[in-house]
């Protein structure tokens, strides 16, 4: 038990020495990552659109 007391009392210690981003560079990394995720999606789904549009066609001509 006394270990987990130590390990518990470390962690705040630690906690003490880490550095908070502002709330503004905070917010500007989340619209950053959430922009980043929608170009990600919407260049899969393009490219998921035109290879199955393609297979279609082949499969049709075939």
């Amino acid at each position: 038990m006394s270990s987990l007391i130590t390990y518990l009392k470390n962690v705040r210690a630690e906690m003490d020495h880490v550095v908070w981003p502002r709330p503004r560079t905070a917010l500007m990394h989340v619209a950053l990552i959430v922009l980043i995720s929608v170009v990600a999606a919407l260049l899969i789904a393009g490219l998921d659109y035109a290879f199955s549009h393609a297979i279609e066609q082949y499969i049709s001509t075939h």
